[in-house]
């Protein structure tokens, strides 16, 4: 059996952030920016506060089977969840897409090189 890998998002929106709470996520914009976005093991969020309060982490997980991805959404939740309530940041209408890469479209590039590899 061959190892899946899965990308979840989850996206949200900070809810009543104190001034301070603010002032910290502002400060730490940049890290946070949407060009530095990354799926990663332990998540990357990214925002833009200065626009509008919603926010995205990006997970990268894996699995052997199909079902698997029900269980890597669920952890990638957990750690969102725990991410924001550790610093005191409040959050509303979470939700979460979630895509199992090797039942995903190939790209133009990989058909391709796929009918290259073929022929």
């Amino acid at each position: 059996m061959s190892t899946r890998t899965f990308r979840i998002t989850i996206r949200g929106v900070f809810d009543a952030l104190t001034s301070d709470q603010r002032a910290q996520l502002l400060a730490r914009a940049a890290e946070h920016d949407v060009l530095r976005a990354a799926f990663t093991a332990e998540g990357h969020l990214s925002y833009d506060l200065a626009a509008r309060s919603a926010f995205t982490f990006r997970f990268q997980d894996s699995g052997e089977a199909e079902e698997d991805i029900l269980e890597a959404t669920e952890r990638a939740e957990e750690a969102a969840k725990a991410w924001l309530t550790g610093r005191g940041y409040g959050y509303k209408n979470l939700r979460s897409h979630a895509e199992d890469l090797s039942q995903a479209p190939l790209g133009k590039r990989q058909r391709r090189a796929a009918a290259r590899g073929s022929a």
